[in-house]
């Protein structure tokens, strides 16, 4: 009798080998399956209630993930490279999932009948490779010096983008919308520089773009009701600094002999105060701004003087509006110059349903703008919100890398045609993985039907057929049960969107099914607890 040998903690899980590989797909269908009925503009919404009783309505299939608390440790990756897909490019990010799940299911006959996992995987790597550089091929790419044509070319991906959220009724007004916010910005495009800000109450068709900065009034004092509330041309200061009486006492351990004593230390809190507002006047600022709180002392100073104040501005509000308008924020009073004053053509506090806006345009160095949306219940301003997110990132996206491609189907079924007739000049097993590589790409294109309760079947097939005939943007029409040319039907998306997803979901096949085992330790500190002694410590 040979003694056992036990090398890992009592406790530990381990399972390992096939059956671990097939375990870990079926987790991965599991999760697919959340995702699976939100894709396309007939796409379902899913309702996620959070421990806290928050609920969030969403169609986003990143949001979807990230709400789902998964714990499997394969399926995790399902999540990872749908957040990476939200982040890279904003959109696709339920088609990335949805088709590593089916690269999953394509191969799972595979491995039950022992073909071995490295063979797939180098499968798997060669297929995108080759499917990655079709696209580049076979991508329209639109003239870019014509700004009129690049324009519509940047509103369709837009509008394409919005088909499946909330918002595709209102898809051309939010399209225009979301092209111009893209146009203000500079070169590089930063997403911080596009202000968000939801006020409830009024129709989405309210939702304005404010070409410039807009802040929600902030918590104000006596005396604000007395400053002016529009401004043409003014200098705007912007500080980090708080105008507030500071009792010194509190900070300071002070020995008085005599009353008179005491009145100078208050003379002097006065005195500071008053210096900083004075210079603050003297500089010629008309709109001064703070992150700190602006006391009530000042708040009257600036009244009395037609000089208007904000404090407590939240800091991205404020560095906003530095970089619209100019100067620099700062954290003294000393030399305030024009130099580090900001200016703007316009500002004014403007009421938008219940809410005021302090809102500044006509910034002389505008590379900023806010959206400011509109809506009835909380969470549909939230999915809207989430969308409008989708189409700045796409039309981001377009505007740098000028190449699209059809979407509702189209490219996918063109890179299976593609990758099925590759499949048949290669001899050996990576044939049929191939040619199931491209059975997968089928996913999208039959989840549109499905979703739209369309005959999944029957427009494949109609879809394979003039495919093989050569009409390579033929894809699904939702709107009238049938196939169409989406080129001409302007369902455009950028080819970056259809690269990055293969590129993810062909990783994270790869990744899933080059694990063969699972070992799990047991957390510390699960042995049975030690009595607790009432009232000294450890709660019952």
């Amino acid at each position: 009798m040979q003694p056992q040998i036990i090398f890992l903690k009592e406790g530990t899980e381990a399972s390992q080998g096939r059956s671990q590989i097939i375990s870990n797909i079926n987790a991965c269908q599991a999760i697919v399956d959340c995702v699976r009925t939100t894709l396309g503009p007939r796409g379902m919404d899913k309702l996620m209630v959070e421990a806290q009783g928050k609920a969030t309505i969403s169609n986003d299939g990143a949001t979807i993930m990230k709400l789902l608390d998964v714990v499997h440790p394969a399926a995790k990756t399902l999540v990872d490279i749908a957040k990476s897909q939200d982040a890279e490019v904003g959109d696709g990010t339920t088609s990335v999932v949805l088709l590593a799940g089916e690269f999953l299911k394509q191969m799972k006959p595979f491995i039950e009948e022992g073909v071995h996992s490295q063979i797939i995987i180098r499968s798997v790597r060669k297929a995108t490779a080759m499917a990655i550089q079709f696209i580049n091929e076979i991508a329209e790419k639109p003239k870019k010096d014509d700004e009129k044509e690049l324009r519509e070319l940047l509103e369709k991906c837009a509008a394409t983008a919005m088909s499946s959220k909330l918002i595709n009724q209102q898809k051309e007004f939010f399209s225009k919308m979301v092209v111009d916010a893209v146009m203000l910005l500079d070169e590089l495009l930063p997403l911080n520089m596009i202000g968000i800000k939801k006020v409830p109450g009024g129709a989405l068709e309210d939702t304005l773009l404010v070409a410039g900065v807009a802040f929600k009034k902030t918590f104000s004092y006596a005396g604000f009701e007395m400053q002016p509330k529009q401004y043409t041309d003014p200098k705007i200061a912007l500080l980090n600094i708080e105008l507030e009486l500071k009792a010194e006492r509190d900070n300071a351990e002070v020995r008085l002999e005599s009353v008179e004593e005491y009145q100078k230390v208050v003379d002097a809190e006065w005195t500071i105060l008053y210096d900083k507002l004075e210079k603050l006047h003297l500089s010629g600022a008309k709109v001064v701004l703070s992150k700190l709180p602006i006391g009530d002392v000042a708040t009257q100073y600036f009244a009395d003087r037609d000089m208007f104040c904000a404090g407590r501005v939240p800091e991205e509000d404020l560095k906003r509006t530095m970089k619209a308008c100019g100067g620099s924020i700062l954290t003294t009073v000393a030399d305030l110059g024009d130099s580090v004053l900001g200016t703007c053509q316009h500002f004014e506090e403007k009421q938008i349903g219940g809410d005021r806006f302090n809102i500044f345009t006509g910034c002389p160095q505008a590379k900023t703008c806010t959206i400011i949306i509109r809506g009835g219940a909380e969470q549909f301003m939230e999915e809207t919100e989430r969308s409008l997110h989708d189409a700045i990132m796409i039309v981001r996206r377009a505007k740098k890398n000028d190449a699209v491609v059809a979407g509702g189907g189209a490219i996918e079924m063109e890179l299976s045609k593609h990758l099925r007739d590759v499949s048949r000049t290669i001899a050996g097993k990576e044939q049929m993985l191939i040619s199931a590589i491209a059975r997968a790409l089928e996913v999208i294109p039959r989840q549109l039907c499905d979703n739209a309760g369309f005959d999944s079947t029957n427009i494949l097939n109609k879809l394979r057929q003039k495919h093989a005939q050569g009409n390579r943007w033929m894809g699904v029409d939702i709107l009238n049960e049938d196939v169409a040319d989406n080129m001409e039907k302007c369902v455009w998306e950028p080819s970056l969107v259809k690269i990055n997803a293969l590129s993810a979901a062909s990783e994270a096949t790869c990744l899933i099914l080059s694990v063969d085992e699972t070992i799990k330790n047991p957390k510390s500190g699960e042995g049975p607890a030690p009595p607790g002694r009432p009232g000294r410590g450890r709660p019952f």
